[in-house]
């Protein structure tokens, strides 16, 4: 993977719809923007290998599969422990997304789960961590946004 790449209007035009469908065909990309499906594959092909595109996925109502609660895990830790910590973290099925903050707390956990028991289980699971101090749960009441993507 490269650093940096120089980003114009068609790639942006491209990520826009990829976004909207990932499952899009260089086809259908090249047709809906009036390039040709080359041009179309070689600037996604660019985008991947520059890791402005890491990935094709699916969005997900983790409310239908029953996760109804949405947790955010506020975590302070022992300063020089905090990478561990962190990469312990990432590899609980349940956090959907761990970060790196500034301000009181050092590492901010989204969680997903099915109910008050399983958020309970995760937050002693995440005490048991070497090096956790403190952790300060909410629990998300409403969804407003939830897209990882602009």
């Amino acid at each position: 993977m490269k650093d940096k790449m120089e980003i114009d209007d068609v790639d942006l035009e491209i990520i826009r719809r990829l976004k909207e469908n990932s499952k899009l065909t260089y086809k259908e990309i090249a047709e809906a923007m009036g390039i040709s499906i080359g041009a179309a594959y070689n600037r996604i092909k660019r985008l991947e290998e520059y890791g402005v595109i890491r990935g094709y996925t699916i969005n997900i109502d983790y409310s239908k599969l029953g996760y109804d609660l949405t947790a955010i895990i506020m975590l302070q830790v022992d300063g020089p422990h905090i990478v561990e910590v962190e990469e312990k973290l990432a590899k609980y099925e349940e956090n959907m997304s761990v970060y790196d903050v500034t301000g009181d707390f050092d590492i901010v956990v989204i969680a997903k789960v099915m109910d008050r028991e399983h958020l309970n289980k995760l937050i002693k699971g995440i005490l048991t961590i070497p090096h956790v101090r403190r952790t300060v749960t909410s629990i998300a009441l409403s969804v407003v946004k939830e897209n990882f993507t602009r």
